[in-house]
């Protein structure tokens, strides 16, 4: 197995583990830095390692628009392309068209600073649109996903699915989750073809299904048993971040979605999050997670700043800060923290500087890479209950 749990929570669903790749280990439960257009904004692959991050998420949709999935493997594969050797995770794509589309709109989305696609069309074929950058007409099928990641050479890839926004529609939702399952199959039938013929990029490489069902709990159970019935060899919990869900909902979606699932493959929270939702996640059984918030957050000049049982969130632009000599947190070990005051950083962003967001950025990937090295360790030391308790947010 590709999965290897280390311990278990005695008071939840809590454990540590090992996901073995071809390019490494990932300890989990860990945090997945978005490095959207094979790179982590404003930030070099050797600092990522230093600061302890063991695999990146890269994203299909974008790297096909632009340079190309064909050009990335004529170089080698994402790994040679970006000079990153350690473990990558790709999604299928499916998200960017599904979300950004229902803008139906040619502007540019923020944090992928690339065109948005428009006039999509969901059909059972796959998914039909015109590209935001170009205008062709372009279309992502289940089988078209799977040769796109091959080519990127990912360890972790993910079929494409279907949601829906209207996480409160059954009928919609139960659609969802049919075609969710029909794509599944034929994703991982093409996978298993490319993988007999030895045509993988990356011989190594794995591919996740997704769970759906928005808060539907027998359509989450439903897809569940669905998808593990096809046999993926890790799962994906899917739906949970799309429209400002509450905690809550995502912890009954993931309840719903688990049992029905193997305990020895690891489970992906797709699109989460914050620091509660994911201590919260760790404790019903989720083992991995990707956000966008510390690398969004650090661009909008908000920084994560550790507490006692939790953290808080300081604003630099604020206006207090600016006459600030002190660091961001002195307890912090990052650039920033050691060698810049809040006053300097204050200014760097009123001067629209990108020191400023690379500084911020990095305070914030720490925090968060520094946060996971906490849970896994409170996890051996059975006091993950005590952490999670005790977690509190000082905003």
């Amino acid at each position: 197995m590709n999965f290897r749990i280390l311990t278990k929570d005695p008071t939840s669903k809590a454990r540590t583990g090992i996901i073995d790749t071809p390019h490494g280990h990932i300890q989990t439960p860990a945090f997945l830095p978005i490095g959207t257009k094979a790179t982590v904004k404003s930030i070099r692959n050797d600092e990522l390692k230093d600061w302890g991050a063991e695999i990146i998420l890269a994203n299909t949709y974008h790297l096909w628009i632009q340079p190309g999935d064909e050009l990335i493997a004529r170089s080698g594969g994402l790994h040679k392309f970006m000079h990153w050797d350690k473990p990558i995770f790709t999604d299928s794509g499916g998200f960017q068209i599904f979300s950004l589309g229902e803008k139906l709109s040619k502007k540019t989305d923020f944090e992928n600073d690339a065109p948005v696609p428009f006039n999509v069309k969901i059909k059972e074929e796959g998914v039909f649109f015109q590209s935001g950058a170009s205008g062709n007409s372009m279309e992502l099928t289940p089988e078209k996903s799977v040769h796109i990641q091959n080519n990127l050479g990912s360890d972790i890839s993910v079929v494409l699915d279907e949601f829906t926004g209207d996480l409160d529609n059954y009928e919609k939702v139960s659609q969802t989750v049919e075609r969710t399952t029909r794509w599944a199959t034929r994703a991982r039938e093409e996978f298993k073809k490319l993988k007999s013929t030895n045509s993988l990029l990356n011989p190594g490489q794995i591919q996740l299904g997704i769970v759906q069902g928005a808060n539907f709990e027998d359509l989450r159970q439903k897809s569940a048993q669905e998808i593990r019935a096809i046999n993926f060899e890790a799962y994906c919990i899917g739906g949970v971040a799309v429209g400002g869900e509450t905690q809550e909902k995502m912890i009954e979606a993931v309840d719903a979605s688990i049992p029905h699932l193997e305990e020895n493959k690891f489970r992906h929270l797709l699109g989460v999050g914050t620091p509660e939702n994911i201590i919260q996640a760790v404790a019903h059984g989720c083992d991995t997670f990707d956000c966008v918030i510390p690398t969004r957050e650090a661009r909008h000049g908000r920084a994560y700043v550790d507490i006692v049982g939790g953290y808080t969130t300081m604003n630099i632009l604020a206006s207090e800060n600016k006459e600030n000599f002190d660091p961001l947190d002195a307890k912090c070990s990052c650039y920033g923290c050691q060698n810049h005051s809040l006053s300097y950083i204050h200014h760097l962003f009123k001067s629209r500087e990108i020191l400023g967001i690379r500084l911020i950025t990095e305070h914030n990937l720490r925090f968060y890479i520094d946060f996971m090295s906490k849970i896994r360790a409170s996890i051996d030391n059975s006091t993950f209950e005590n952490l999670k308790q005790d977690f509190k947010i000082n905003n």
